[in-house]
């Protein structure tokens, strides 16, 4: 069987191999799906944080990818204006905006995040999906109604925030950006697994029990991670925003939460590179069925039951012939 190392780096080298060789054919838009395949792959590894080695099954994940892409926006909305840019402070001539965007849109995530990690993990199992549920409906309702930033009909951005040494406006520099986040992420992952933080998370998620018995706090292990979690989406969001140049409520649906965990799940639950590989086949049956056919969710959720039912690992847990999360 391949070890999944050897499959995580075959993805990354196509991740690369495929963007170069549409710069080179000239075909822009490939390296557009590409890079789209990266941000959702980046929002499913913060996912993964909290399902993989957590346990903690959240149907609100989109609250954070949309905080994020609202971050994004509002302040390229401002920004939009050199009057504006002067009055919030965020840009002068010679400065770049983009790092600011990802600072701000990291933290108001994580409180966020820990607010509602405060309040719903308090409850378990079902409770806590519906609970997590109700948040992300909650902020998809205020983000309909607030008609100062577009509303239900959603906010344009008419500029591509910059990079120091970047032109963010060239797909394949932007893609190589998005690319770097996503492998700082997975690096971050690899590390938390093996460090004592997520070796007593992984007990917390298996035993909460035995865990409380050697001195360990549950709840304060399960808040970390699901505050570290919605940070990365939350980034996630930001990129999302600005490849689009565009954010509307729908960045807050259920569905996309739903999403997030389907990536997830195609991928394998707690592998390193299961949230890539989960995103990459989604992208692709969108861009290659959807062409087809309205229907093309059928055969996502063609494959969603085969894994469920006869692959438990994804489809990286396939091909390693290891069932179950790799934690």
């Amino acid at each position: 069987m391949i070890e999944e190392r050897w499959i995580g780096w075959a993805m990354l080298a196509g991740l690369v191999a495929l963007p170069l060789w549409a710069m080179a054919a000239g075909e822009p838009f490939t390296i557009t799906l590409v890079t789209r395949a990266v941000i959702l792959a980046l929002a499913a590894a913060g996912l993964n944080i909290a399902l993989g080695i957590g346990g903690l099954v959240s149907l609100g994940h989109a609250v954070f990818f949309g905080i994020g892409g609202y971050a994004m926006g509002i302040l390229a909305h401002h920004a939009q204006s050199y009057t504006a840019m002067n009055l919030i402070g965020l840009e002068v001539p010679g400065t770049k905006l983009m790092p600011v965007i990802w600072l701000v849109a990291v933290t108001v995530s994580a409180v966020v995040a820990w607010v509602i990690g405060k309040l719903t993990l308090r409850t378990s199992g079902v409770y806590f999906i519906m609970a997590t549920l109700a948040f992300g409906q909650m902020f998809y309702y205020f983000a309909i109604s607030w008609s100062a930033y577009g509303g239900e009909d959603g906010l344009p951005i008419y500029v591509r925030n910059s990079f120091p040494g970047l032109n963010t406006l060239v797909p394949i520099q932007f893609f190589a950006l998005c690319l770097a986040l996503l492998c700082a992420a997975l690096f971050i992952t690899a590390r938390l697994r093996a460090a004592p933080f997520g070796l007593a998370l992984n007990a917390a998620r298996q035993s909460p029990e035995r865990a409380r018995a050697v001195g360990l706090d549950p709840a304060r292990l399960r808040l970390a991670a699901f505050v570290l979690s919605g940070a990365i989406t939350g980034l996630a969001g930001a990129l999302f925003a600005d490849l689009n140049r565009f954010v509307s409520p729908t960045m807050f649906s259920w569905q996309l939460s739903g999403e997030l965990i389907v990536l997830v799940i195609i991928g394998g639950v707690g592998r390193l590179y299961g949230p890539v590989v989960g995103a990459c086949l989604f992208v692709a049956l969108e861009h290659w069925l959807g062409g087809l056919t309205d229907y093309w969710h059928v055969a996502l959720g063609a494959i969603l039951l085969g894994i469920v039912l006869f692959a438990r690992g994804g489809l990286i847990g396939l091909l390693t012939g290891k069932e179950g999360a790799h934690v």
